[in-house]
């Protein structure tokens, strides 16, 4: 009689064994997919900083423009820079006052836009105060 109680045990040993391997699988999948998404969100986080930085770029170079030519409204298209882009405008000066905005473009296309009011000094080289800075608005 303890014979037939014996062999019905190892057969539910091995069902509690299969649902256990079972339920670590399932939560090491779920490990990896949060890690999965992590990574994207920190790539993008990556790019889009890059993108910020290639704009803040053209409005350096803008400036630069700016410091030595008062008048200066021509602007950039598509300059390289840190493997992607920046095209700057300059809108038409009153009294002393413009907004320049760089728009940056990381290799990956991620975009970035920059909006700077500044006024400039009255004489050469120009200084520039940035009344007001607005980025992806």
């Amino acid at each position: 009689m303890n014979k037939n109680i014996k062999q019905k045990n190892n057969g539910s040993i091995l069902i509690v064994v299969v649902f256990v391997i079972a339920l670590m699988a399932a939560v090491i999948a779920g490990l990896l997919q949060m890690d999965s998404e992590r990574i994207g969100l920190m790539r993008n986080q990556v790019f889009s900083t890059q993108a910020t930085s290639i704009a803040e770029a053209g409005l350096a170079d803008a400036f630069a423009q700016i410091r030595g030519d008062n008048t200066w409204t021509s602007g950039f298209t598509n300059k390289s820079f840190g493997g992607g882009s920046y095209t700057v405008t300059a809108g038409a000066w009153t009294s002393n006052t413009n907004t320049i905005t760089s728009t940056g473009t990381s290799p990956q296309s991620f975009v970035t836009e920059i909006a700077a009011d500044i006024t400039i000094g009255s004489t050469s080289p120009y200084v520039i105060r940035v009344n007001s800075l607005r980025i992806n608005e």
